[in-house]
């Protein structure tokens, strides 16, 4: 890791104190503990807290966490990002027979990760490099901005998909989809 992403913990401020806790003095010792931390949505995506408490956390959970670990420290070159990727069985394996079940080749789905000198850093997934190269659009976001705004732009760009795709199926039906594919996720 380039020693220049790497900092020390301030013992001052709310999450990083969660961290000092746990003997995670800095920022990598900290990226590390949370990738190993198992997928699982938290009880309130807007209590970063819970990360650590509840010890899981989803792509957007996790990535809020560190990235306002860094705000905490004042070291401003960790950036949160929110993407929308063609997820399929390639870059998502588990999710193949729900997909072909409704003929579909993908879903749009919102994948929330850390960016460093333009390089994404993702602390859910072995695999970013697989992740990028099924990207439809990405921006850049605040922690505090995971829950409201994500969900509407992820909502925002499905129902745009499916007319501008002709997809046979109502957004209501799109989101039933997706939620089976994250489900097969978590289990």
């Amino acid at each position: 890791m380039d020693a220049s992403f790497n900092f020390n913990l301030l013992n001052e401020q709310p999450l990083s104190k969660l961290c000092l806790n746990k003997h995670l003095t800095h920022f990598e010792s900290v990226c590390q503990y949370i990738k190993q931390l198992p997928y699982g949505r938290n009880a309130n995506k807007t209590q970063l807290s819970l990360v650590m408490s509840e010890e899981k956390g989803t792509c957007s959970t996790k990535h809020a966490f560190l990235a306002q670990i860094a705000r905490e420290n004042g070291f401003s070159g960790i950036i949160l990002y929110i993407g929308i990727y063609s997820m399929n069985n390639i870059n998502t394996p588990g999710i193949g027979t729900i997909l072909q079940n409704h003929n579909l080749d993908y879903i749009p789905e919102a994948h929330t990760y850390l960016k460093y000198n333009s390089a994404i850093l993702d602390y859910t997934s072995n695999k970013p490099s697989t992740f990028k190269k099924h990207l439809l659009y990405e921006e850049e976001i605040l922690p505090e901005q995971i829950a409201d705004h994500k969900v509407n732009l992820h909502q925002s760009y499905v129902k745009n998909w499916i007319i501008e795709n002709a997809i046979p199926y109502s957004f209501e039906k799109i989101w039933k989809i997706r939620e089976q594919c994250i489900a097969n996720l978590s289990s």
